[in-house]
């Protein structure tokens, strides 16, 4: 949500940040979190910031790295962008990026969600659009673009993911959204053959209501448009332009009521600590997308949408600050090559930008304590 604004496992338990920087641990845990020096990531400085403060963030913040500079975006409505030689040392302020329909763009505000950097150095990202409704809400869909200078400019592909057309609720309780695909997260598998894209649903139906998934094959990055279908009834059969889905992760309750209860706003990445991917949510517990908390699942197959671990809270929303929304995991190791994407056995949990927290990543059975 945007407007200004072997399988199992991975048995996760519920484990707490300390106060004295200690983690609390309780039961068989998998994932430690405990805290660490506060970073804020630069974000976008608005009309009338002071340009030395960290600015806003308003979605998931994708890197990626060029040699030995890392790139990351940042959005409200807008795409920005930093560098520097690490997570810890980033551009302030951000430098708004520009696409190539601009001029004639009257569809509503465009953030990045998520970027994959090929081998030919051409850069891929996947935005969250929201089109203007007469209602003053909006019902988000998915576009795709493509950089060859780091995604200071970029090259639009058209839209590849939106819901069914009817598919609205114009009598929704819902703060922002009547309807639509997005909040959203993609990355490419370890062999390249396909992108997975992790779409929150806000269909009219209840039954498809949830975080659902799409694919398409990565040799189609270049022309995406037609080439995404969604996962529905057991394989990937639906087109991405207005198909329909079965969400891997159902919502409780219904988005479109007051009390609505549903996991959205997905991040992955590939933990090389644990050979497999890490998922964390958001979990909105009414109409106004009030965070419950941060939740975390797991899977060793993206191929496999039913592989996924029930969601386990990590975070409970009163430790957080600002939106309280768009967690993520940051891996740390320049050596490797670490981003939103990829990380080891720690890493840094941001939430809206902000990180307080390590994530310390801990194999079944295992007892010790990481440094």
């Amino acid at each position: 949500m945007k407007i200004p604004m072997a399988r199992s496992i991975f048995l996760v338990m519920v484990l707490a940040a300390g106060g004295s920087g200690n983690a609390r641990i309780q039961g068989q845990n998998l994932v430690i979190i405990r805290a660490g020096p506060r970073l804020q990531l630069p974000g976008v400085i608005g009309q009338g910031m002071d340009k030395n403060t960290a600015g806003d963030v308003d979605c998931s913040s994708p890197a990626h790295w060029d040699a030995d500079t890392m790139y990351m975006f940042y959005s409200t409505g807008h795409p920005f962008r930093s560098s520097g030689p690490d997570l810890f040392h980033l551009s302030r302020p951000s430098q708004r990026v520009s696409f190539d329909n601009e001029a004639a763009w009257t569809m509503g505000g465009r953030w990045i969600e998520s970027t994959h950097k090929a081998d030919d150095g051409r850069l891929y990202m996947w935005y969250h659009n929201e089109p203007p409704l007469a209602s003053g809400r909006t019902a988000p869909r998915i576009g795709a673009m493509v950089s060859t200078d780091n995604g200071l400019t970029w090259h639009d592909l058209g839209i590849v993911l939106e819901a069914p057309a009817g598919s609205d609720n114009a009598e929704s309780a819902n703060k922002y959204f009547v309807g639509g695909n997005g909040d959203f997260a993609v990355i490419a598998d370890n062999e390249k053959e396909h992108f997975y894209f992790f779409i929150s649903t806000y269909h009219r139906d209840k039954a498809e209501q949830g975080v659902a998934l799409a694919r398409m094959r990565y040799e189609d990055r270049d022309a995406p448009k037609g080439k995404v279908f969604k996962w529905h009834k057991g394989g990937w059969n639906e087109p991405g332009l207005g198909g329909h889905v079965t969400p891997v992760f159902p919502v409780s309750v219904d988005w479109h009521r007051t009390d609505g209860d549903a996991f959205w706003g997905p991040s992955i990445h590939y933990n090389t600590y644990l050979n497999g991917w890490v998922m964390l949510l958001n979990r909105a517990r009414d109409k106004d997308w009030t965070q419950e908390g941060i939740y975390v699942s797991f899977s060793t197959d993206l191929a496999d949408p039913t592989g996924w671990t029930k969601p386990a809270k990590i975070l409970d929303a009163s430790e957080l600050e600002k939106s309280k929304w768009y967690p993520q995991v940051m891996g740390m190791d320049k050596a490797k090559r670490h981003t939103d994407k990829l990380a080891g056995r720690i890493a840094r949990l941001f939430v809206a930008g902000v990180s307080k927290w390590e994530v310390v990543f801990r194999k079944p059975g295992q007892e010790d304590s990481p440094d």
